[in-house]
């Protein structure tokens, strides 16, 4: 699945881009330079820059369109849902989540990593630069429409 939307990402990226001949410092819409002939050209993004290849171009909009998602605060409302709001330890109740985060904090990034683990196999999140920045895979199809 990760192909299949790098694969629309990089033709997002191509429509939202121009050929641009670096040796001219011009833009070449037709994929070859008119003044020089080249057709070994970078791509370029208005107001952004010009580089080769589609990569940048595609990090670009994911970063300026989208959240990534934070995994942490991902997680805590998870378990929010899943367990009570508070828990009685000895005469006090406590938030339960904050109780987890703070007595076995060890535990509790383990449990954020395999959470994590389990949304992308389940293909509710994806990442795109191999776990270093995730987004809800229906927020990245939204932009892809």
């Amino acid at each position: 699945m990760t192909a299949e939307i790098q694969a629309q990402l990089d033709q997002l990226a191509l429509s939202r881009s121009t050929p641009f001949c670096y040796h001219c410092y011009t833009e070449a819409p037709t994929g070859r330079c008119n003044a020089c002939g080249s057709d070994d050209l970078m791509r370029l993004v208005a107001g952004v820059g010009c580089e080769y290849g589609l990569d940048w171009i595609a990090s670009h909009i994911l970063e300026t369109e989208l959240s990534p998602i934070n995994l942490e605060e991902a997680f805590e409302e998870s378990m929010r849902e899943c367990y009570p709001e508070t828990t009685v330890v000895g005469w006090a109740s406590m938030d339960t989540v904050r109780i987890l985060k703070k007595m076995d904090p060890v535990s509790w990034r383990c449990a954020v990593a395999d959470w994590e683990s389990a949304e992308a196999a389940e293909g509710n999140i994806v990442t795109l630069d191999n776990g270093t920045t995730y987004f809800w895979l229906y927020d990245v199809e939204s932009l892809l429409r």
